[in-house]
């Protein structure tokens, strides 16, 4: 019988395609693929080690899989990602019990990987982070009519609290020959949505052509035949130009939604983050966006309690986010990450203040997001099903103004008809809960 491997990816989108095109090789390599990691002989842990929680979530993953094999019901267990490459010797140390450690840039070796801790062998491996492939095939684990496009990988950007640069490297661009040959093949085994990803999607193409490329990439990938949304996640608000905008506004095939993680709106707190901008760029910069590309919906991401931020510029903040009504938003209180220019900063703020500023925030959304929903209560919108919900008995799934699994979903009634992921319906909405919605399909 052939080695079981299992596999659990955490952390973001971009890391989950790595993890697609390593199951891929092992699949090929004759290993059997299993869904449950618990079941299987070889677990590998594809590790996320971008703030402090998501550090914790990944060493709690690997013990739980450590008792496992303590209790003999696993055989190897394989650490690879973010936390693998940033750590490195202090993950091996930490976690003994561990076979492999192996960072990004080994992600190709993955098979002669398990091959050695098979035959005894414990692995450390780290290899230039240039050396992960942005491109090759891929298992899919998104749900069948969805998927991820990663058209660049590495950051060039040095946000003084990201340790992405030095975790994932320079800013890479993938050919854009090789990104619609991915996307053609991804549409022809079902995939109706596109989720375009990217540390930093807007830059796209700079390296390679000497010229920013998402638009020319955008315009070309909704020539695809099949191809019904696509999607548009991690826009560097800097690179937002009017061409990009022109595109979005043209193409139906892209829906009128934008990531645009701003961090922050105090043009000092920005400057400390090695950011530009400040409130004045944003507020022009977010009212060309609505008027370009009318009834867009924009996603946000803020962080409170950055070294220094005083009383008042918080309140800016605040004030910012109740003016400005964003359609989505999530707020993180900072995280003094190792290594990062912003760990040294002073004026460090304690916990407390930091989760309570960014609560507060979270508390103004919830207001905002609830009357954004009852303005769309007696509305019909469209909606592509993603699963059954046994408890609430009813359907559920998103339209073009929900992103998997950060944004809220849609539940809904069929009338006794069964309905299969991935088929779009026209649903009433009749109702909202927190940052969901409720319908009823309109037949």
């Amino acid at each position: 019988m052939s080695l079981r491997v299992g596999m659990v990816s955490l952390g973001c989108s971009k890391n989950q395609v790595d993890a697609e095109r390593m199951l891929y090789k092992i699949e090929k390599a004759g290993y059997k693929l299993i869904a449950d990691a618990a079941l299987a002989d070889i677990v590998i842990v594809n590790t996320c080690g971008f703030i402090e929680s998501a550090k914790q979530e990944a060493i709690d993953t690997i013990f739980e899989f450590v008792a496992l094999k303590n209790e003999g019901r696993i055989k190897k267990i394989i650490i690879t990602g973010c936390l693998a490459e940033r750590y490195r010797e202090e993950v091996s140390a930490l976690i003994p019990e561990s076979d492999a450690v192996i960072g990004i840039g080994c992600n190709e070796d993955i098979v002669s990987v398990i091959e050695r801790v098979m035959n005894g062998e414990t692995v450390q491996e780290f290899d230039g982070k240039d050396k992960l492939s942005l491109a090759g095939e891929r298992v899919q684990t998104t749900l069948s009519f969805f998927a991820y496009l990663k058209i660049a990988d590495g950051c060039d950007n040095c946000c003084s609290y990201c340790a992405i640069p030095s975790i994932r490297g320079r800013f890479r661009s993938v050919p854009m020959e090789t990104l619609l040959e991915e996307a053609e093949g991804l549409v022809h085994n079902g995939v109706r949505e596109l989720i375009i990803i990217a540390q930093d999607t807007t830059r796209y193409g700079e390296d390679l052509y000497g010229k920013l490329m998402l638009p020319e990439l955008l315009t070309k990938l909704c020539g695809i035949d099949g191809l019904k949304w696509i999607r548009l996640l991690y826009c560097y608000p800097d690179r937002v130009t009017d061409e990009l905008l022109e595109v979005m506004a043209r193409e139906e095939k892209i829906v009128k939604y934008m990531d645009l993680p701003i961090q922050h709106c105090d043009g000092d707190i920005l400057k400390k983050m090695n950011r530009r901008g400040d409130e004045a760029s944003l507020r022009a910069l977010i009212r060309k966006i609505r008027e370009k590309v009318p009834g867009i919906i924009l996603r946000t991401t803020l962080i409170t309690g950055f070294p220094g931020e005083t009383e008042e510029q918080f309140g800016r903040l605040a004030e910012f986010v109740k003016d400005i009504e964003f359609d989505r938003l999530g707020c993180f209180a900072f995280s003094a990450e190792e290594g990062t220019p912003a760990e040294k900063l002073p004026d460090q703020l304690d916990e407390e203040t930091k989760q309570h500023r960014a609560d507060i925030i979270m508390e103004q959304q919830m207001l905002i997001n609830t009357k954004k929903n009852n303005e769309l209560i007696g509305q019909t919108i469209e909606v592509v099903t993603e699963g059954f919900d046994r408890y609430g008995e009813c359907y559920f799934g998103r339209s073009t103004a929900d992103a998997p699994e950060i944004d809220g979903k849609i539940f809904f009634s069929s009338a006794g008809k069964r309905q299969v992921p991935g088929k779009f319906l026209r649903v009433k909405i009749t109702d909202m809960v927190d940052y969901d919605l409720i319908g009823e399909i309109d037949e």
